[in-house]
């Protein structure tokens, strides 16, 4: 392959690198837990941006239920970004199939 072809598969794969780290801003899951009892906010870049304990939570003192809660809620967070950041990345890639971009997922 000529030196000018890869140069160009590099500028676009630039190009594409700097659309996703752009939507990545943009990507914000919410999630619930226990009927609602917890609820998280993560944003792309998989930082948990909020989260909400309802009181009755606490009146029930059970310390391993809140945990179990918090943790099924990161964990789903996690997923449905790394679902939405796929999307996004077949999206942006026109559907290639198998493109890993080590470090993202």
């Amino acid at each position: 392959m000529e030196v000018k072809a890869l140069q160009q598969m590099l500028a676009q794969f630039r190009q594409v690198q700097e659309r996703l780290e752009h939507q990545m801003e943009g990507i914000r899951v919410e999630v619930s837990t226990g009927g609602g009892m917890v609820t998280m906010v993560m944003n792309g870049q998989k930082q948990i941006t909020d989260v909400h304990i309802e009181p009755a939570v606490f009146e029930g003192r059970d310390r391993e239920m809140l945990e179990d809660l918090v943790r099924s809620a990161a964990n789903e967070a996690t997923r449905r970004v790394d679902e939405e950041l796929s999307k996004q990345v077949k999206d942006l890639t026109g559907g290639v199939g198998g493109l890993k971009i080590p470090g993202l997922f």
